[in-house]
């Protein structure tokens, strides 16, 4: 008796946060990373349906305020600043391997 009561004892123990975590581990592990994908993918699928695509720009733009409020129009700025540059190094990384490989 006193040996299921420590069983019992060790369970509770697991904080949510990490029964939430063991849980998803044991999902991705049996069905795979992608299976996170395909049901986001179905769930979003799934909310436009029902609520159209206005609901997701309501909530972008709600979204939006949030963040400006907390950061500052400046963030955005920054943000666009740093996007920029990513992708103007991107198109110069595929430039040169398209030259490379014209080289060969």
């Amino acid at each position: 008796m006193a040996e299921k009561t420590n069983e019992v004892a060790a369970k509770r123990e697991m904080s949510v946060r990490e029964a939430g975590k063991k849980g998803g581990d044991t999902v991705r592990d049996r069905y795979g990373s992608t299976f996170y994908e395909d049901i986001g993918r179905k769930g979003g699928k799934a909310t436009r349906d029902r609520h159209g695509v206005e609901f997701y720009e309501t909530i972008g733009q709600k979204g939006g305020k949030v963040v400006k409020e907390k950061y500052g129009s400046d963030f955005y700025e920054e943000i666009g600043h740093k996007g920029g540059q990513k992708v103007k190094k991107l198109i110069a990384e595929a430039k040169k391997k398209i030259a490379e490989g014209n080289n060969t």
